[in-house]
């Protein structure tokens, strides 16, 4: 036995930001989670690593890293179990074709990949859609494909709650659930959090379930989506929620060990963590510092509020996630919360196309675009949701599968329009009370229009409204192309080119925005006709 305890196994070729994983052999008596420990240190011309391994089950112990830099790393690997210390080589190849590396913070509001490609958040949520049945799954991976939604909300937990009823495919405990055959919609809520009835041991970990989650935040990863992974949520029946600090530190110490190494990670700390009554502020805090002494690649890091909004100007909070705070007006406040936090603003959650009987549920899909729509050209992202009513209670929000709605493809034209902006991102500046109005430009603060006399591109959102044209004044010495575009109907149409004070005809329909983009210098030799 000694012989394999000092084996290991490892890949010696990874790509930049993949996995680099060393496979050790130990013992499985006892409780290896508890019993046991092992670690790697990995170091390459540009940064040296610590991090901590897990027990896979089985005798089997895993080291995952993901590097970032290419060239030869060296790796160290120590444990309870080994007679010795291991060590070993590989080389780090440039990344591939559609790997940019991890999501990071740019600038001040905004988003890129560690590459330097931008990235606007076009998400949605789909809470426990990793936890179905292998054909949903397939039909959810493929959903996302054609939406082209660039990022997706899901739980480690099961979720308990309406339209949530049934098992999961797996749990991330050993142990048996109480009988759920009690369960019924009118009933649901008295088992909420309830450790009774349930058999979990909360020492013991379920490896099946978590490699489970891994190969899903591959297939994520493979299609360019990011994983914003929800580490606790209050909507429980098994006992999760209301696991002891020292259960809960081990949690997260093992999910860190697992799921940090995968590029395509984003941490939410929780979903609606207001309603987790058994947690404190000094609870959540304590969690942020585990995170941030164990996650060495610095993922992209939040919380989400339901009531209550947390405070977002924690240094460790990268960005804002937010749940809106009013039924009617949601995006409109990205600008308060951008100046109020300095930091990027995602509305995770603005209510969701359905017709489900509560109110965060059963918005239409113009309403979802328009907030959409606002938030981007604001200087924020925001996320999409689906809850149809369905006879087996299958909604996107929850399960995944096939989406229902007409919000999804007007959604994956919006990311269109902001991907090819200049500048690699929008911000909002001055316009008329009845628009909103973007331009790419520089980071510093808001500007009046046209106070620099060189902005080169500008959207006008017209939203809600419907004139039957828009008059705007341009340089006199500069010309720009326009085009009017309809947010719902998806078309771009150009407008002519212009200068100086132009009429833009319009359809006189909601949703409309007019884009315009600098096309050269006014020749002021000419003596031909403007265009207008």
């Amino acid at each position: 036995m000694g012989e394999k305890m000092n084996k290991i196994t490892y890949e010696k070729q990874v790509e930049r930001w993949g996995i680099a994983e060393i496979t050790c052999y130990g013992p499985s008596e006892g409780n290896p989670f508890l019993e046991q420990s092992v670690k790697g240190r990995f170091c390459g011309k540009n940064e040296t690593v610590t991090v901590e391994g897990f027990y896979d089950g089985e005798g089997v112990y895993k080291i995952r890293f993901m590097p970032s830099f290419p060239g030869t790393y060296t790796f160290s690997v120590e444990s309870s179990f080994m007679e010795e210390e291991t060590e070993g080589t590989f080389l780090v190849t440039p990344a591939s074709e559609g790997n940019h590396g991890p999501v990071r913070v740019a600038g001040t509001y905004h988003f890129a990949y560690e590459d330097g490609t931008p990235y606007y958040s076009v998400g949605t949520t789909c809470y426990v859609w990793e936890l179905q049945s292998d054909e949903r799954i397939s039909q959810t991976l493929e959903s996302l494909k054609k939406a082209r939604f660039n990022k997706i909300r899901f739980c480690i937990f099961p979720k308990h709650y309406d339209y949530n009823l049934g098992e999961p495919r797996s749990y991330p405990y050993e142990g048996t659930p109480m009988d759920s055959s009690v369960l019924t919609k009118e009933n649901f809520s008295l088992y909420t959090g309830q450790k009774e009835g349930n058999c979990f041991d909360f020492t013991r970990f379920r490896p099946e379930h978590f490699r489970h989650i891994e190969s899903c935040i591959l297939a994520l990863q493979k299609r360019g989506i990011e994983a914003d992974i929800i580490v606790m949520h209050p909507y429980d029946r098994w006992g999760f929620s209301q696991m002891t600090k020292e259960e809960d530190d081990r949690y997260w110490t093992y999910v860190l060990a697992r799921f940090s190494a995968y590029r395509n990670v984003w941490w939410s700390l929780a979903n609606e963590y207001d309603l987790i009554l058994s947690k404190t502020t000094d609870d959540w805090e304590r969690y942020a510092s585990i995170l941030c002494d164990k996650d060495p690649y610095d993922h992209l890091r939040s919380i989400h509020n339901c009531m209550k909004l947390y405070d977002y100007s924690q240094d460790w909070i990268t960005h804002v996630s937010i749940q809106r705070q009013d039924f009617c007006k949601t995006t409109e406040y990205t600008d308060e919360y951008l100046d109020k936090y300095g930091k990027p603003v995602v509305w995770d959650e603005i209510c969701y196309e359905g017709n489900i009987h509560t109110g965060w549920g059963n918005i239409t899909a113009q309403e979802l675009v328009r907030r959409f729509w606002e938030a981007f050209l604001r200087g924020g992202h925001a996320g999409h949701g689906e809850t149809y009513l369905d006879e087996k209670d299958i909604l996107w929000w929850s399960h995944g599968g096939v989406l229902k709605g007409q919000s999804v493809e007007r959604l994956r034209f919006l990311r269109k329009i902001c991907e090819e902006t200049p500048g690699n991102y929008l911000k909002r500046t001055a316009g008329m009370f009845d628009e909103t109005v973007a331009v790419s430009g520089e980071e510093e603060g808001y500007r009046t229009m046209w106070e620099m006399g060189t902005c080169d591109y500008e959207i006008h959102y017209l939203g809600i409204t419907q004139p039957a044209y828009r008059m705007l004044y341009l340089p006199e010495d500069l010309l720009y192309d326009v085009e009017v575009i309809d947010t719902w109907n998806m078309t771009v149409t150009p407008a002519g080119r212009h200068s100086g004070s132009a009429r833009i005809e319009l359809p006189g329909r909601q949703y409309m925005a007019i884009r315009i983009r600098r096309a050269q210098e006014k020749d002021r030799q000419s003596t031909g006709p403007e265009e207008s």
